[in-house]
């Protein structure tokens, strides 16, 4: 015969027993609806066919730093790349200038900095600054692949990201191709016998760089010893952190006309290196947009009038 004090306690062990299952199902609907977005994005990324380049400008450039450099690479080109520009503000908010076009499988994506100044304390600022806009374009995009550009501390500022944050996406997102151009990684040191601080890190933590990433230093022949600005032997310390580390680590000197540090981003040995070597020939290819479309349209009516 079950007494009044058994049925009050299975009462009460029903009780917990829905409530706990009401809990449960509260936790596991937006767990669910998490994994299945989770699970959405991960197709979208392998699905991508986006590719971006993106720059960082050095120290002192604005985000209109390339502004020269991307006007060569788009002159005469039917697949024009289309341009989005980042500036991280000093507590890492993000302001946006322009767009990706619809069908453009490799835009140029600019990323700089309010606090672009020089020194070794503020390049590992700028790489977290870096990291917290590659998130949101990577988050938004969903791109599966990209490449670098940075010139001159701009490529202090991938190398340091590189070594520190770039495995928090090296699962999902492959880094193809960097290139360096004109990039102190010895600061102003013309001996690499007297290593900076920064040099020393980067050879301490080269082991992080990813394996199969394709690396290009180049750098300005203004004179036998500098681009007029940098130390060619500082340039060339980028060897002691890629090489034997990454898939393939190439030097180029630039020289003649526009050789010296500040001419570099838009010299024509440059901007003809960039295509051959940091662009893929592939996503030249891609379809037309609207824009290039018409513009290829009035190419051909100007070579018949002529």
């Amino acid at each position: 015969m079950t007494n009044k004090h058994d049925m009050t306690f299975n009462t009460k062990n029903i009780k917990w027993l829905v409530l706990l299952f009401v809990i449960l199902l509260a936790l596991s609907i937006p767990a669910y609806a998490w994994m299945k977005k989770t699970n959405h994005d991960r197709a979208e990324r392998r699905r991508s066919m986006l590719s971006p380049v993106i720059m960082v400008p050095g120290s002192s450039a604005s985000i209109n730093r390339f502004d020269p450099l991307i006007a060569k690479l788009n002159k005469n080109n039917a697949h024009p790349h289309s341009i989005l520009k980042i500036k991280v503000s000093k507590n890492g908010q993000l302001s946006y200038l322009g767009s990706l076009n619809r069908g453009d499988n490799e835009p140029i994506i600019v990323i700089g900095f309010e606090n672009n100044h020089d020194g070794y304390s503020n390049i590992k600022k700028q790489a977290g600054w870096l990291d917290e806009a590659f998130y949101q374009i990577s988050d938004t995009y969903k791109f599966n692949n990209f490449k670098a550009f940075g010139h001159s501390n701009g490529g202090l500022i991938w190398t340091y990201w590189l070594e520190h944050y770039y495995s928090d996406y090296s699962s999902e997102i492959k880094i193809k191709k960097l290139m360096t151009l004109a990039s102190p990684f010895n600061f102003s040191e013309n001996s690499v016998n007297r290593r900076t601080q920064m040099l020393n890190d980067f050879i301490k933590n080269k082991k992080k760089l990813p394996k199969n990433l394709v690396v290009y230093s180049l750098t300005g022949g203004r004179s036998y010893e500098s681009d007029g600005i940098v130390p060619e032997a500082s340039v060339a310390a980028a060897k002691y952190v890629f090489q034997n580390q990454v898939k393939s680590f190439t030097e180029m000197t630039i020289t003649g006309d526009e050789a010296g540090h500040s001419d570099l981003p838009q010299n024509k040995q440059v901007v003809q290196l960039m295509k051959q070597y940091l662009f893929d020939k592939m996503n030249s290819q891609a379809p037309l947009t609207k824009e290039s479309q018409k513009q290829k349209d009035r190419n051909k009516k100007k070579e018949k009038i002529k």
